[in-house]
């Protein structure tokens, strides 16, 4: 039985999950490694709520294409579900009503949430210069925001009595993917050496050099995304950030540019991994659930991927002139 509908369902599920991580730095790997090559290669800091700014036209540029595609590819078969939403109003009642260790992980996230934007909305009403913007970031950066949300589960209390808690620390170490954390450790390390023995910069120039020796700004968002993507694509997002991240900043750095334009469209293009199961975990799983032929989703894949590299490519080309002309 060919599952139509319920393929593009479980596309856009995969989709979905890789297109919304686009909006903030924390939403998938891509977008915090590249960050991180930025702060150790270049002492460029980006903040939350100025990743937030670009993140948030990809996001919404990559939903339509996924949605227009996906809606003209999957169509539904029926214009209506006879009784769904009766079926849907019984799933939610039976969800109950919320638990005290839900609305503390609501709340301990909130706070992140908050310290993180925080920022932004300081630098526009108080200006880039101002004196309370400084001694916030010195006193809650990122991390620290991140640290002060994960540490509140361990304080806020579940049952007081029973002395249980929100977050214990044995749910934390099985539940966190430490082998995660290492590799992106361990592709930090390995960038910041190849930038320190000066490999970076051979392979820079060498691509370089190989593109005419003074690429267009186009040209250099344009091959350093397509290379992202590919990679992501045959590898993982994760791995081709790590391999691609460390070259595409040398590289803009020797021609003079800045490179803050192409680390992003690197992170914006390898979250694009959308045409093989081993691209992102999301594809991984919708695909082991049966309903998606692995020639759908090459199929879908494409067309997303052609689509969005060009929607990531034209903004940043303007990013790029906006920043010489300035």
């Amino acid at each position: 039985y060919d599952y139509k509908y319920a393929t593009g369902l479980m596309l856009m599920t995969a989709y979905a999950c890789s297109i919304g991580g686009v909006l903030t730095p924390s939403g998938t790997p891509p977008n915090l490694i590249m960050l991180g090559f930025l702060d150790q290669m270049c002492d460029i800091h980006v903040s939350f709520f100025e990743w937030m700014t670009w993140g948030i036209i990809a996001m919404v540029l990559y939903f339509i294409i996924a949605y227009v595609v996906l809606a003209r590819m999957f169509p539904a078969d029926v214009t209506k579900i006879e009784g769904a939403e009766q079926f849907i109003q019984e799933k939610i009642r039976e969800l109950g009503h919320w638990t005290r260790a839900q609305k503390n992980t609501v709340f301990c996230f909130g706070v992140a949430v908050v310290l993180w934007v925080l920022p932004g909305f300081l630098s526009i009403a108080l200006g880039s210069t101002s004196p309370v913007l400084k001694m916030y970031n010195r006193l809650f950066p990122e991390a620290v925001a991140a640290m002060l949300g994960a540490l509140l589960l361990f304080l806020l209390p579940v049952n007081f009595k029973k002395r249980e808690f929100t977050l214990s620390w044995k749910d934390a170490k099985d539940g966190i993917e430490w082998g995660t954390l290492i590799l992106f450790g361990g592709g930090l390390a390995m960038g910041g050496m190849m930038y320190k023995t000066g490999l970076s910069k051979w392979v820079g120039d060498g691509i370089i050099a190989m593109m005419g020796g003074e690429p267009s700004a186009i040209a250099m968002v344009a091959v350093f995304s397509v290379m992202a993507l590919l990679l992501s694509e045959l590898t993982s997002h994760t791995a081709a950030t790590n391999m691609i991240g460390p070259l595409a900043i040398t590289a803009a750095i020797s021609a003079g540019m800045n490179p803050v334009p192409v680390s992003v469209a690197i992170a914006l293009s390898a979250s694009l991994g959308f045409m093989l199961p081993v691209s992102t975990p999301p594809n991984a799983i919708v695909y082991a659930s049966g309903y998606i032929p692995i020639t759908k989703m090459i199929r879908t894949g494409v067309y997303i991927d052609v689509i969005g590299i060009a929607c990531v490519t034209i903004p940043l080309c303007i990013y790029f002139v906006s920043w010489i002309i300035g």
